[in-house]
């Protein structure tokens, strides 16, 4: 082989393998390990002072952690473990079945679900959970907070929600209402409103970062 055969055949070498260290990283799309959400909602009900109600949840692949406070009654606390399913892409369910444990003004066991079901701009979800109570006041009690949102927009929301909950205390057992709400970047504000037409209504004022 002669020399400028050699010198060719190097630098060819050389070109390849520059292109392979270069189109390596980029053909592993990166993965988050971990990834986080605090959600707050500020209740304002009739006659009845106003509370905050934080949620904190952490994910990772299929694992599920979360603890509440204020949520399955007032200066009650839980926390959460679950299990994340998902499928489907066009159409894309995620079901998270959780256990938890509840302590505090109420203390017990829990069951719940949290479940979504999305189709373009058309979100159907769900949260729910039943309680069930050690201290013999009560044996158990449901909770659960459907909704329905359409967004026409990327950063705009808006829909249909229904809440039924032992926190406070209205003359439906259903709280029933609307939600209108906007995002920007990581950021999301929803303003609920229940009741209106049935009694006086229910606001619910809510904040929630992911990161």
């Amino acid at each position: 082989m002669t020399a400028h055969c050699k010198l060719t055949v190097f630098w060819l070498a050389a070109l390849n393998g520059a292109l392979a260290v270069q189109a390596g990283p980029q053909d592993v799309p990166a993965q988050r390990n971990w990834e986080f959400s605090l959600i707050t909602d500020g209740y304002l009900a009739p006659d009845q002072d106003g509370y905050a109600s934080p949620s904190f949840a952490a994910d990772h692949q299929w694992l599920h952690l979360e603890a509440r406070y204020n949520y399955e009654d007032l200066r009650t606390g839980s926390v959460w473990a679950g299990y994340n399913l998902n499928a489907g892409h066009t159409l894309a369910l995620r079901v998270t079945p959780m256990a938890g444990v509840v302590f505090g003004a109420s203390d017990g066991v829990a069951a719940g679900c949290e479940a979504s079901l999305t189709y373009k701009k058309v979100e159907l979800s769900v949260s729910n959970e039943v309680v069930f109570e050690t201290r013999g006041r009560t044996s158990s009690f449901y909770y659960a907070w459907p909704q329905l949102t359409y967004s026409p927009i990327q950063w705009l929301h808006v829909g249909l929600a229904a809440q039924r909950t032992k926190v406070y205390h209205t003359g439906l057992d259903t709280q029933r209402g609307f939600l209108f709400g906007m995002s920007w970047k990581e950021l999301t504000f929803t303003t609920y409103v229940f009741n209106v037409g049935w009694t006086r209504p229910t606001v619910v004022l809510e904040a929630g970062l992911g990161f």
